[in-house]
Order: C-alpha cells, then sequence, then structure tokens
C-alpha cells in the first residue's frame, strides 16, 4: 500500500474505532503496521523518541502529517530521470545552467508538438 493510501486508511480507522483513545495508543497502533526495511529502523526510532518523552503529537493526523513529510521528501531523493537519481540529475542540471543567460530564473523548455498525418 502507498503512504497516501495507508494515512487515509489509518484515519478512517481512527476515527471509527479509537476515536476516545490517547493519541499515544493512537501512534503506537499506526506504527505498529509498519514494517518492513528501514520502515523497522525508523518505528523504533520513533518510538524511543516518544518513550524518552522527547517528541509529542497533540494528534495521530499530526504524527501523519510530519511523518507523510518525510515519506516525500524520501519518495523525491528515489526518482530517476534517465536512469540518475534526481539528485543526481539536479546536481548536473545546476552545474549546466550555471554562468548560462538562466541562471537565477525559472527554467522551460519548449518544444512543440509535432504531429503527422497518416
Amino acid at each position: 500500500m502507498r503512504v497516501a493510501g495507508f494515512i487515509t486508511a489509518y484515519k478512517l480507522y481512527i476515527r471509527i474505532k479509537m476515536r476516545e483513545k490517547l493519541v499515544e495508543r493512537q501512534v503506537q497502533w499506526i506504527l505498529s503496521y509498519i514494517q518492513g526495511g528501514t520502515a523497522d529502523v525508523w518505528k523504533e526510532n520513533i518510538m524511543e523518541e516518544l518513550e524518552a518523552r522527547k517528541v509529542e503529537y497533540e494528534t495521530a493526523e499530526e504524527f501523519g502529517r510530519e511523518e507523510k513529510k518525510s515519506v516525500k521528501a524520501v519518495e523525491l531523493r528515489k526518482l530517476e530521470q534517465g536512469g540518475r537519481t534526481m539528485e543526481e540529475f539536479i546536481q548536473e542540471f545546476k552545474r549546466t545552467a550555471r554562468g548560462s543567460r538562466y541562471e537565477g530564473r525559472l527554467l522551460m523548455l519548449w518544444q512543440p508538438l509535432i504531429t503527422k498525418d497518416k
């Protein structure tokens, strides 16, 4: 399940079944469904921060909103352009644009649509 789908599902479940529960219990329930690979390490770190009271959330939605931003940032870094990661592509793009008349301005490539009559 993608992040957006998971967030929608847990919000719905919390509204229906866990509305009266403490926010900490709601967050723990959400964490119980996050599994696999680096997500396990991330979950362990979040649980440690919660137990040590280093972080607190007013609502489960606040927790989800903050974590969704982190996940989206990771997803952006994983995107590829021409076989390169977005970070590699952006750095190459910046190097190529440096010193051009486009530096510091919005860059937009325009290519007319070519249609062929059959």
